[in-house]
């Protein structure tokens, strides 16, 4: 790719103190995983396990390392190289103006559907409800609040949503103090470290038991402010907090998994489901590879590498290490839920929390499978209650979640920002403002999320999502190929991405969609099948006249090597 240690980061060149921050390579690494790894690579896996373990696995495995590492390097260093620009403004280079406004749009559909489908999942984790007998509680403990007087259904979000809410109010603390202060991140990770397990204490005796409508309402609220305020004082501070309750979350899921095996845990769980998994999702291929979603290959990845993560990199040799090492932790995660699974749930639990009857009064959480599971492999391994494994379950989740909501409206707020820029000559004042542009991203988000249930959306969430990733593979491709350098290894995954996704969203469109007469999610889907044909038109013209030396009318793109 051409890193050079010796080369000026956009970050250092125009350090504007709020969106360009030169950061220490931890703190960024922080911000970047705990952005990127939302619910995906826990939902994602859980989801796709109907066609069993193994499928599972083999494409994580594969994906994550030679699709989704690769992705998420590059588009990274590309970003870098090309000011701190998003993957669209870099496509307007190489596709011209119609492809730029093509790939933004269908960005910003994208997004809005990853903001909607995780406040869904961050509202039901947090309000989430089980039978106290799967998890070992009588009606003496107080670690949770009741759901009923008879003390047969706890909800088990309570913890969590106090630990949310003081991690959050303490963020521009921990912003001030290595920002404008300078504080070392060994001392802010201490003080982060405690933060969290304060947050977690005070939980415990008061525990926040709210509707999921008005989490919705209030987190919504929440990403306004934080996509507007500079990048240090909530999004890049509240990730670097929260990011120490996932290394411990992730450090004790793989314990407990080892743990467990030592002493001889049995799999509950079937290493082939296939014919099962066809029934209720579709065809292997390409329901499995859409429904692992973020764990393998993820195009929301580039949007956090090009809207906020270029913009905080003090030095090209830590792209490698943000970008390709960040993919493969949250390949790693994945893994690890697929595990837990095996280990903590059977194929009966399983059907009943992630695909109930439709006659069922309740509703699809695979939110809840996970930490159910993650809850009896601590204890089966290390022997902790069942109850504690939970909550660190939901604290693990909902730690993810919340830490992509913000960064993902902020990313919208700069799309929006760049589109209006080429929609018109002279944008009115208004569309300039952040506080529009956070409000327009938020209130879309807000929209889709209450008229949708996460199961609805998932699907399609998650084809966007990939479709966004082959798209941004074609781009770095045409880049690397203006710098005449080998391109193979971003092409090949481009390729099989567009044809997956492409197809999966015609299935949908004719199998699920229209059937249902869900008329948001048919225009979506045709909306995006209309942006992917125009994308790959130029795309196929663009290769074309590359192939026979017809110049570009658009700038040619600064060489690698200065």
């Amino acid at each position: 790719m051409g890193i050079d240690s010796k080369r000026i980061t956009p970050a250092v060149e125009i350090n504007d103190g709020r969106d360009y921050v030169p950061t220490a390579t931890p703190v960024v690494f922080a911000h970047h995983f705990a952005a990127i790894a939302g619910a995906g690579p826990i939902i994602g896996p859980v989801m796709a396990m109907i066609y069993g373990w193994g499928p599972a696995w083999l494409w994580i495995l594969i994906g994550g390392i030679f699709f989704g590492a690769v992705h998420d390097f590059s588009a990274l260093f590309v970003s870098v190289r090309e000011g701190g620009k998003s993957i669209a403004e870099v496509a307007r280079k190489s596709l011209g103006t119609a492809g730029f406004i093509m790939v933004i749009s269908f960005t910003i559909v994208m997004l809005i559907l990853v903001n909607a489908t995780f406040l869904n999942t961050s509202a039901t984790a947090l309000t989430s409800v089980i039978d106290s007998a799967q998890i070992g509680l009588n009606k003496d403990q107080i670690f949770f609040r009741w759901a009923d007087d008879g003390g047969s259904k706890v909800i088990v979000g309570g913890i969590a949503s106090m630990s949310v809410i003081i991690i959050t109010l303490f963020a521009p603390l921990i912003g001030y103090l290595y920002i404008k202060r300078h504080v070392s991140v060994a001392k802010c990770s201490a003080f982060a470290i405690l933060i969290c397990v304060v947050s977690v204490i005070v939980g415990f005796f008061v525990p926040v038991s709210l509707n999921p409508l008005l989490w919705m309402i209030l987190i919504s609220l929440y990403t306004i402010v934080a996509a507007g305020v500079p990048v240090w004082l909530f999004l890049q501070s509240r990730d670097f907090i929260n990011v120490h309750l996932l290394y411990i979350g992730l450090g004790l899921l793989f314990i407990g998994i080892f743990a467990s095996g030592i002493r001889g845990a049995e799999e509950r769980f079937p290493v082939n489901n296939i014919r099962e998994g066809i029934s209720h999702v579709g065809f292997l291929w390409p329901g499995l590879f859409i429904t692992i979603a973020c764990g393998a290959i993820s195009g929301f990845h580039a949007l956090c590498a090009g809207g906020t993560t270029s913009k905080q990199v003090k030095s090209e040799t830590a792209v490698h290490k943000i970008g390709y090492y960040g993919m493969l932790l949250e390949s790693f995660l994945a893994v690890c839920v697929i595990s837990t699974v095996i280990v903590g749930i059977d194929m009966h639990q399983y059907k009943q929390l992630v695909l109930p009857a439709a006659d069922s009064k309740f509703q699809s959480n695979p939110i809840l499978a996970f930490a159910l599971a993650f809850g009896r492999t601590l204890h089966s391994g290390l022997g902790l209650p069942i109850s504690f494994g939970i909550l660190f379950g939901m604290l693990l989740l909902e730690g993810f979640i919340v830490t992509s909501l913000d960064t993902a409206v902020r990313l919208n707020r700069y799309l929006f920002e760049e589109l209006w820029r080429v929609i018109f000559k002279n944008p009115p004042k208004i569309l300039n403002h952040y506080w529009v542009n956070s409000s327009l991203a938020a209130g879309l988000m807000f929209g889709l999320a209450y008229h949708n249930t996460v199961n609805n959306i998932w699907s399609i969430f998650g084809t966007t999502n990939q479709l966004l990733a082959a798209l941004t593979l074609i781009i770095v491709s045409f880049w690397l190929l203006y710098q005449k350098r080998s391109v193979w290894f971003t092409a090949i995954p481009a390729v099989f991405m567009i044809i997956t996704t492409v197809a999966m969203l015609v299935i949908l469109l004719v199998t699920r969609f229209i059937p249902q007469g869900n008329i948001t999610l048919i225009i979506a889907d045709l909306a995006l099948l209309g942006l992917s044909s125009g994308i790959i038109t130029i795309v196929v013209r663009t290769l074309y006249n590359f192939k026979t030396g017809i110049p570009l009318s658009v700038p040619v793109i600064n060489d690698i090597e200065e």
